[in-house]
């Protein structure tokens, strides 16, 4: 679909400068950009590709001499990415999901708001209640009782596991998978790990008589606020007696765990491959980095951030930023890692100070 200049800074609440009323159908790098593209270059960094592409209107920053790039328009946009999230919602095309309820879907007696789509070989359990304008993608399955607000997307392969509530306008990617069991298992007798969480390491592990892990069943479910998006193979387990809880607004990526009980507070991002051990309470607005890690029955307070790759193994006061592992506040890591760089250069000067005085003890 194609947008004017002048309709975009609207969309976008920017200002325009030149010919508004060049039409546009896509966007592209600048240097890759044809005349038909807005080109995004929203900052000096990406200017001097404009020669090198023929787009005639671009995104630009603020003060930017638009004209000595031999564009024709602009578009100023004081902060880049917030820009680049209203455009890509503009220029983005719906769900590749058609209308109506394919005829290979099996729907067991569930409940469909108006103008629900459902896709090819989707499976939607009896009783589940799926809200007004869903769009539900192929080969989807939904167990029996689940709910689903309105205007959500479930993606290609995702699992809807028992006992799962999910609000309005949620994103499920494919093959995420929500309200699995959790990982919850128990001996007949104190294991080595008890042992070992209790002691702290300081007690002797033996085998026990008994090796048998008995399976802790999850009948608590996973309840989901509005507004949340789960990546591709994320899971979500259940609770074991209460529900595990996602706030509104949380935004998972790709490979993402939540463990059993948690409570994740609300407008949580959660990159890639980052994951919540169970039982732990998460704050709102909580950031956690690619990789990062949270160890099981903790409390994080609001607005945390962890870095990348940081495992947290101890509870975190509100708007702490914390990195490493064990995780500590960045700027203490920060020195840490400055320590540890000179530590080489520390031990070669101590080892010659060491040969000196030896020498001055031979000389004597």
């Amino acid at each position: 679909m194609a947008y004017s200049i002048q309709d975009i800074a609207l969309a976008l609440g920017a200002e325009a400068a030149g010919a508004t009323g060049l039409v546009v159908d896509g966007a592209a790098e600048p240097g890759t950009a044809g005349p038909s593209d807005l080109a995004l270059a929203m900052s000096p960094a990406y200017a001097a590709h404009l020669s090198k592409g023929k787009a005639k209107a671009a995104v630009v920053w603020p003060g930017c001499d638009w004209r000595s790039y031999g564009l024709e328009a602009a578009i100023f946009a004081p902060r880049a990415r917030l820009a680049m999230s209203r455009l890509t919602q503009m220029l983005d095309r719906p769900w590749d999901i058609d209308d109506g309820v394919h005829p290979s879907a099996v729907i067991e007696g569930a409940e469909l708001g108006d103008n629900v789509a459902v896709g090819p070989f989707a499976v939607i359990g009896k009783g589940a209640k799926i809200g007004a304008g869903t769009r539900i993608a192929s080969h989807v399955y939904i167990a029996p009782g689940v709910v689903i607000g309105p205007d959500s997307v479930i993606l290609n392969g995702a699992r809807i596991m028992r006992r799962v509530k999910i609000g309005a306008r949620a994103i499920i990617n494919p093959n995420a998978v929500i309200g699995a069991d959790g990982f919850s298992f128990v001996m007949a007798e104190e294991s080595n790990v008890e042992r070992t969480r209790s002691t702290l390491g300081a007690a002797e592990l033996s085998a026990p008589s008994d090796p048998t892990q008995y399976r802790i069943h999850s009948l608590g479910g996973v309840i989901i606020g509005d507004d949340v998006e789960v990546g591709s193979g994320s899971t979500i387990d259940a609770g074991t007696i209460r529900p595990t809880r996602v706030g509104k607004g949380c935004k998972m990526d790709n490979g993402c765990q939540v463990g059993h009980n948690v409570v994740l507070g609300e407008h949580c991002l959660m990159a890639a491959q980052s994951a919540i051990a169970g039982s732990t309470v998460i704050g709102n607005r909580v950031v956690l980095a690619g990789q990062s890690g949270i160890a099981d029955n903790l409390k994080i307070g609001d607005d945390v951030v962890i870095a990348a790759g940081t495992k947290v193994l101890s509870n975190v006061a509100a708007g702490k930023v914390m990195m490493g592992y064990p995780a500590v506040q960045m700027t203490q890591q920060v020195e840490m890692y400055k320590a540890l760089r000179r530590l080489p250069r520390v031990l070669r000067e101590l080892a010659g100070r060491q040969n000196l005085v030896s020498k001055s003890d031979q000389s004597d």
